[in-house]
């Protein structure tokens, strides 16, 4: 299969389109023929090194950690997916920027989606509803989604506002119709966010979830009054100082299928800033790696 690969740490230039072999599905895994493969911030952060302590990898290595495509192997022991069948999901935390890619946890795309949305949809989706899940009832609360503009950020903007949220999101000012076109209340963040707020939301925030790790942790425990009140998907040292609630992503299909349900419902549209060839893929990832994305970079197989 031709797949992107890097066979040392290093910047976006080190990965190359090149021929590797195929994998295949083990116990309670399908293989995909991959349509799209999202670009996610672990993906950067593994092929630079940045976290070779504590998730070393055997390289050459294949980025990414979700795709979308249509099912052409399966493994023992899975039930309810079939040869032929189109769907979105997570695989282990390298992998899916190939042509075929082995998934542990997936659902069936909605057929509303294109393929990059469905790409999209997988580990921004899961990171988002865990994020919101710890926060426990959603319906008739404020809460303000900081980072919203972002994969994960407008994500959890329109899974909590389906959920009968008030949602108030920061951004930069050049998102800010974007935000409202999901649902939220748009505001700036940094400084003086405290009293933005109190403008917005005159009844106070009542929950917060963090997805920019922009150093704001305290104050979006401040904003709410009580560190359990919040939690964060990005700053987990951060978190774990102040006692927010900390939430890394799994593989799980029921939030998957939970997606899925919402974007058949038209309540949940993965939003996608670029696509990139796979020919591209060094360009795909030295915009992710640049931020401040508006959704999703996909890379098209």
């Amino acid at each position: 299969m031709r797949a992107a690969r890097f066979h040392e740490y290093g910047g976006a230039e080190s990965l190359v389109v090149e021929q590797a072999p195929d994998p295949h599905p083990g116990l309670g895994e399908i293989r995909v023929r991959v349509a799209a493969a999202s670009v996610n911030p672990i993906d950067w952060k593994l092929r630079a090194g940045a976290l070779h302590q504590l998730i070393p990898l055997e390289l050459p290595a294949v980025p990414g950690r979700d795709a979308a495509g249509v099912v052409d192997e399966i493994g023992d022991g899975v039930q309810g997916v079939s040869i032929g069948d189109r769907v979105f999901g997570l695989g282990g935390v390298t992998g899916s920027t190939a042509e075929l890619v082995v998934l542990s946890a997936w659902a069936h795309a909605p057929d509303a989606w294109n393929d990059e949305q469905a790409a999209g949809a997988g580990l921004a989706s899961v990171t988002a509803m865990r994020g919101l899940n710890a926060l426990d009832s959603l319906a008739g609360r404020t809460l303000l989604v900081e980072g919203a503009a972002g994969g994960v950020g407008s994500a959890a903007v329109e899974i909590a506002v389906a959920r009968g949220a008030t949602v108030i999101g920061t951004a930069g000012e050049r998102n800010h119709e974007f935000l409202a076109s999901l649902g939220a209340v748009p505001t700036t963040y940094g400084p003086g966010l405290a009293q933005r707020l109190s403008a917005l939301a005159p009844h106070g925030v009542d929950i917060a979830l963090d997805t920019a790790a922009s150093g704001s942790l305290i104050d979006l425990v401040t904003i709410t009054g009580d560190p359990t009140r919040v939690a964060t998907v990005a700053d987990h040292a951060g978190g774990q100082r102040l006692g927010t609630h900390v939430v890394n992503a799994e593989n799980d299909s029921t939030l998957l299928s939970a997606t899925a349900e919402l974007g058949r419902q038209g309540s949940y549209t993965p939003r996608i800033e670029q696509t990139y060839p796979l020919e591209r893929i060094a360009d795909a990832h030295a915009h992710a790696e640049r931020g401040r994305t508006r959704g999703k970079i996909v890379i098209c197989i």
